[in-house]
């Protein structure tokens, strides 16, 4: 795939750059409470804009609310369109984070983020669901809502998050999917089958902890590439993504900016097969990670 080719997606009829940015890292430790620093948060999202970033990913239980708000503010001030992913599905009940995914929990979700993003359209909201892969009646009303909240304006366009074939497979005999987000990197690559399937669908693929650490063999092999290339091994990482499928749209986190402007200039770097055949072998994949609770982004601050 050349760079040209790789760089753009079309998502809510827009084409956009394939490297987006996750909110998450703009909230204080663990998800919860503000950032050390709010001046330099907003920095940060004006930065990515400068950058070209135009997909940001967020949830109104980060912080909760602080990420969202910071990036409503950015995005009211800037003169360019982006694409704004949010989730719903979780909570906090008796101060812990866990499942909400009756429709009345959603549509409270949704309200919520309405009210942060006032003026600025949600381009997606995902149904961002738990460990449980069947299709049973809790999922079916959950998405039964989220299909009854877009048709009524409140977004855009239905995704998922943290859901697997069948889920995926029974929502798309239902409506029209834009988006899944899933973990997924070069160290947990037990979704090939989701990216694919998406791919062939025209569904973006926003995977979550893309640069999640690997085994030691694998670390050792992704920081050779990244010397042989004279780049990061972040960039190598991230460059991996983009290459593995068209429709891959990898969100990662930081609250640097020179983090941010490290990861972006990851669109420019382009792997030799080889890289990609020795970096993607299922040898070098560590197992699964626990996917249970917040999706905490390992990028360095």
């Amino acid at each position: 795939m050349t760079l040209e080719a790789r760089r753009l997606i079309e998502l809510d009829g827009t084409p956009v750059s394939r490297l987006g940015y996750g909110t998450m890292r703009l909230a204080g430790p663990g998800a919860r409470g503000r950032p050390p620093d709010m001046a330099l948060a907003r920095r940060v999202l004006d930065r990515a804009l400068e950058l070209g970033v135009r997909v940001f990913d967020t949830a109104w239980y980060y912080g909760p609310d602080i990420p969202s708000r910071l990036l409503a503010e950015a995005v009211r001030a800037s003169p360019v369109g982006v694409v704004v992913a949010t989730k719903l599905g979780w909570g906090y009940g008796s101060g812990r984070l866990g499942a909400a995914h009756t429709p009345e929990q959603l549509r409270a979700a949704m309200a919520r983020d309405l009210g942060l993003f006032a003026g600025t359209p949600i381009s997606i909201a995902h149904l961002r669901w738990t460990d449980e892969r069947s299709v049973g009646d809790s999922f079916k009303r959950a998405l039964a809502a989220m299909i009854e909240m877009r048709d009524e304006g409140s977004f855009r366009h239905v995704g998922l998050s943290n859901v697997g074939r069948a889920q995926l497979e029974y929502a798309l005999a239902e409506t029209e999917i834009a988006s899944l987000s899933n973990s997924y990197s070069l160290a947990d690559q037990a979704d090939d089958e989701l990216v694919d399937l998406t791919a062939r669908h025209g569904i973006a693929y926003l995977p979550w902890l893309p640069l999640r650490s690997g085994s030691a063999r694998q670390s050792r092999s992704l920081r050779a590439w990244a010397d042989e290339l004279r780049v990061s091994p972040a960039q190598v990482a991230l460059a991996w993504l983009l290459e593995r499928a068209p429709n891959i749209v990898p969100i990662p986190g930081t609250a640097s900016i020179s983090h941010l402007e490290e990861n972006v200039a990851a669109a420019n770097v382009l792997l030799p097969e080889a890289a990609m055949r020795e970096l993607g072998a299922r040898t070098y994949t560590s197992p699964t990670p626990a996917r249970r609770g917040i999706e905490i982004d390992e990028r360095r601050p």
